[in-house]
């Protein structure tokens, strides 16, 4: 399987973005921070990565939280998964939020996020004066049940 080919200018002085293994879906994205970031419970801070890319038309970037980073300290990212266009030129940073009871902490190099590539597809609207019916009908949010 031919990878997809992503490109990528890296100003800051972490690695590319890599998958931790084998079986990753993610790339780790890492804060590009000159010391360490504080931040307060229920404070949202955008922490940059030092990456620009350029992404195929037809697919997009996912922003996600790491499981262990929410887990451990409390961060996970907001606007999840947030979604980088294949025509965005700009730095990526990561809209993070501390949801702890307790002052966190980011160092430099810090994997913060993962990115996911993903294939798109554009919907052309048809519009109509009524939908077929289906056994679920308008039931949402809960109305199938807990189990």
């Amino acid at each position: 399987m031919v990878p997809l080919q992503i490109k990528i200018i890296n100003r800051s002085d972490n690695p590319l973005p890599a998958y931790a293994t084998e079986g990753s879906a993610g790339l780790d994205l890492r804060a590009f921070l000159e010391e360490p970031l504080h931040f307060q419970p229920m404070q949202r801070i955008m922490v940059p990565t030092g990456l620009f890319i350029e992404i195929p038309v037809g697919y997009e970037a996912q922003v996600r939280p790491r499981s262990g980073l929410a887990f451990k300290q409390g961060i996970t990212c907001l606007n999840s998964p947030g979604t980088v266009d294949s025509d965005y030129r700009g730095e990526i940073k990561i809209i993070l939020i501390n949801l702890s009871n307790e002052v966190q902490v980011l160092h430099p190099g810090d994997r913060i996020a993962q990115m996911v590539f993903q294939k798109v597809e554009r919907a052309a609207w048809v519009e109509v004066v009524e939908l077929t019916t289906t056994a679920r009908g308008v039931g949402g949010f809960g109305s199938t049940g807990k189990i």
